[in-house]
């Protein structure tokens, strides 16, 4: 079974970035298609973006021009670079594989 670690989240203020990294445990790395999704206190999950192994990504429209999905395939790893933070951004991410899912990092964004 495939195991994601997340890491990068954290506390930040409306208007500034933060980049999300997600470490693979598999050798069938370069052929699994990825995401992040995000669930919110007492909201829907929602997919925030996804990345196929051809590098065709997709993005959920709420997050559209802010946030950018990127892969590494040599490192295993999967990004999310996350620009002009937004209080409604604040969530729990979770890194997505197939039929398997990270540990989740918080984001909060508050002023």
């Amino acid at each position: 079974q495939v195991r994601l670690v997340e890491s990068g989240g954290g506390s930040v203020q409306p208007g500034e970035s933060l980049r999300l990294s997600c470490v693979a445990s598999t050798s069938r790395f370069r052929s699994l298609p990825l995401g992040w999704y995000r669930q919110a206190p007492g909201k829907q999950r929602e997919q925030v973006a996804t990345i196929t192994s051809d590098n065709i990504t997709n993005y959920a429209d709420s997050v559209k021009g802010r946030f950018t999905i990127s892969r590494d395939d040599a490192k295993n790893s999967v990004y999310l670079q996350m620009n002009a933070l937004k209080p409604e951004d604040t969530a729990v991410y979770y890194c997505q594989g197939p039929k398997t899912i990270g540990q989740g990092t918080q984001v909060t964004v508050s002023s």
